[in-house]
């Protein structure tokens, strides 16, 4: 477990590989170096869990800082996103799904299949299992 003491399966380390991918490891704060896919809405809203647009690549410093600030994370959400993508991401996020095994092995394929696909071509853009 990590973050929260929500637990980590194969659709979390996929998709956090697909959200890293999608932004060439790259802080999306700063520019540096990322290895981080942080959430907008944490892992414990499955409905958005596992969406590509709930979640940007950070370095380990930003996704610290932001952590620690959540108000200078949603500032600087409205102005990288824009007022209108964290809106539809707030209704989604309202929204409820329940999970089992079988979806999120459902979702891990998926994104192991996007990942194929970007290694296969470095143009395809990871499309979201939600």
């Amino acid at each position: 477990m990590r973050g929260g003491g929500v637990a980590r399966s194969a659709a979390d380390n996929h998709f956090s590989k697909a959200v890293r991918t999608r932004d060439h490891f790259t802080c999306q704060f700063c520019g540096k170096e990322g290895n981080e896919a942080a959430h907008i809405y944490g892992r414990a809203k499955k409905s958005v869990r596992w969406s590509m647009d709930n979640a940007v690549t950070l370095c380990n410093y930003h996704h610290r800082y932001f952590t620690a600030h959540p108000i200078d994370f949603y500032d600087w959400l409205r102005s990288y996103l824009g007022d209108g993508h964290l809106e539809i991401l707030r209704e989604k996020a309202n929204s409820l799904l329940k999970t089992n095994k079988a979806l999120r092995d459902e979702i891990s394929k998926h994104y192991r299949e996007e990942l194929k696909k970007v290694e296969r071509n470095p143009l395809h853009r990871i499309v979201s299992y939600n």
